[in-house]
């Protein structure tokens, strides 16, 4: 049997070589977010060809019922790059919050019974996703009503914004700092297909957005941040969408 003391020294010994080697640091976490619950539902629907009209009309006409239980960030219809579609977005505290507002949706028998009832035959296929605003975005607001939108998805490589963060926000600074266009917001989704950013603008029309675009492309800022961040893009996808009068971002 070992002296006490070296006994103490051989398992003190052992227990070094059972903790975790010192090493790089692995961060699973996909990059920071806002630092509350706030986050967004957007909600698209693909209206049946031909039924556009009607489904605009119900949506005027009884809208309000379903804009008294939460609070609409804005409605719009695609114009270029998709027909037939329809675009939402609904912001919520938190889960519960919407929960919470999905059951008094259920209950609410105006909503139910002149809104739902009239529009499901019009609508072909609904999909929704659950979005955060990325950490250094606040929603923003046109200048002024009027102008159009428009919609910009991008697919990343899988890893988040802890891989692909930094690149994506440098490109769409320099898109901001020329002043080419007007950012209203950029969402990461939660639910839904994952590694996915909707970029929303804002531009007083499409000509203008067009002379935009095109100045970007000859702007050697704008370039070089693109060159950078499209190593981490799988695709990408854009609407022009036109807001309807219900939709608060006008």
């Amino acid at each position: 049997m070992l002296p006490p003391a070296l006994l103490r020294r051989t398992l003190a010994a052992a227990a070094r070589q059972a903790l975790p080697r010192a090493g790089p640091q692995v961060h699973l976490a996909t990059g920071p977010r806002q630092n509350n619950g706030i986050f967004y539902e957007i909600r698209t629907y693909d209206i049946k060809p031909a039924k556009m009209k009607e489904f605009l009309e119900v949506v005027s006409k009884y809208f309000h019922f379903r804009t008294a239980h939460s609070e609409l960030v804005g409605f719009w219809y695609s114009e270029l790059g998709a027909m037939n579609k329809v675009l939402h977005i609904w912001k919520y505290d938190n889960f519960a919050h919407r929960t919470a507002v999905r059951h008094a949706l259920a209950n609410d028998k105006d909503w139910q019974g002149k809104f739902i009832s009239a529009a499901l035959p019009l609508v072909e296929k609904q999909h929704n996703e659950v979005a955060y605003l990325v950490p250094w975005c606040q929603l923003g607001k046109p200048s002024k009503e009027g102008g159009v939108y428009e919609w910009v998805t991008f697919q990343m490589k899988p890893g988040g914004p802890a891989l692909w963060g930094e690149a994506f926000r440098a490109a769409i600074n320099a898109h901001i700092n020329t002043g080419y266009t007007k950012l209203i917001g950029v969402f990461h989704t939660e639910y839904g297909l994952l590694n996915t950013v909707h970029v929303l603008w804002w531009n007083e029309s499409p000509d203008q957005r067009a002379a935009g675009r095109h100045s970007a492309h000859e702007d050697a800022r704008v370039v070089a941040a693109v060159r950078d961040s499209v190593r981490f893009l799988e695709s990408q996808q854009n609407m022009l969408l036109i807001p309807l009068q219900c939709s608060p971002l006008k």
